[in-house]
């Protein structure tokens, strides 16, 4: 236990909570009966990937991934959740633990070639292109290099909204006799 008397120790440790979190998060997302359980651990998850994304050096990304997912997605979601009318029967699927075995394979087929793939690709130095990571070089770079993503983004997001709000709006406005 030396080691976590070091500052690399402990930020090692810091790291390993994070990375337990968003695992967490995602496994609750994933593994919820419940909607709102389940957008629990998806708020758990994008606080988790902020902190991640933190390690990264990129303290706004961080912000921004708390600010716009936890705090726009997540609500929206269960705002949506809200509108909806209640659904009285509750099917469970019948092949839950085949389908469940086939996901688990699945995702560790997926990871098995991704930790593959950057074993074997030949990483690029980004030396100037990197940014310190403040507030003015990414608004530098979201209003000079990026500028048409950024709005798209945006626009995405509106569509988003508005979608979430269609589907949810015809849900109270007929009646459950």
């Amino acid at each position: 236990m030396a080691a976590a008397t070091t500052a690399e120790g402990l930020a090692g440790l810091v790291f390993l909570a994070v990375v337990l979190t968003t695992l967490t998060g995602a496994i609750m997302a994933a593994c919820a009966e419940r909607l709102i359980r389940s957008v629990t651990g998806l708020a758990i998850c994008f606080i988790g990937l902020a902190g991640l994304y933190y390690f990264l050096n990129s303290p706004f990304v961080a912000l921004m991934e708390i600010l716009i997912y936890v705090g726009a997605v997540c609500v929206t979601i269960v705002f949506g959740v809200m509108l909806a009318p209640p659904r009285l029967e509750h099917a469970r699927p019948a092949l839950f633990g085949l389908s469940g075995a086939a996901a688990f394979i699945a995702a560790g087929l997926v990871f098995i070639g991704v930790v593959s793939l950057g074993l074997k690709t030949a990483w690029v130095d980004l030396g100037s292109r990197l940014n310190d990571g403040s507030v003015a070089a990414i608004g530098r770079a979201l209003l000079r290099d990026y500028s048409m993503v950024f709005e798209l983004i945006s626009l995405v997001l509106l569509v988003a909204i508005i979608g979430a709000l269609a589907v949810a709006r015809p849900g109270r406005g007929t009646s459950q006799n």
